[in-house]
């Protein structure tokens, strides 16, 4: 049995839009690992609680405007910041 293909043009966007994520995050990460090894080098702290809330914050409203679940966008938000935090916290460990 064939593939339907509207079903299949679908899952080809899915799986482009799915690399780019991991392109995007991958990026991210590239930075944030900078991030913390200025933070390191300069013994500042590992996480910035005043920033993480406003990202999240506006985040949220982008993720309403964009009609997405906030609740979701904020949970994912979250999960990157506690990793990236991890990161910092390692980074910190390492300058000592």
């Amino acid at each position: 049995m064939s593939e339907d293909p509207v079903l299949a043009g679908f899952r080809q966007s899915i799986d482009n839009i799915d690399a780019a994520m991991i392109h995007i995050l991958a990026e991210r990460f590239r930075i944030t690992q900078a991030v913390g090894a200025y933070k390191a080098l300069h013994q500042l702290p590992a996480s910035d609680p005043g920033r993480e809330e406003r990202q999240i914050a506006r985040l949220r409203g982008l993720a309403e405007d964009a009609r997405l679940d906030p609740e979701f966008s904020e949970k994912f938000l979250r999960f990157i910041i506690q990793e990236v935090i991890r990161h910092h916290e390692q980074a910190a460990g390492s300058a000592e």
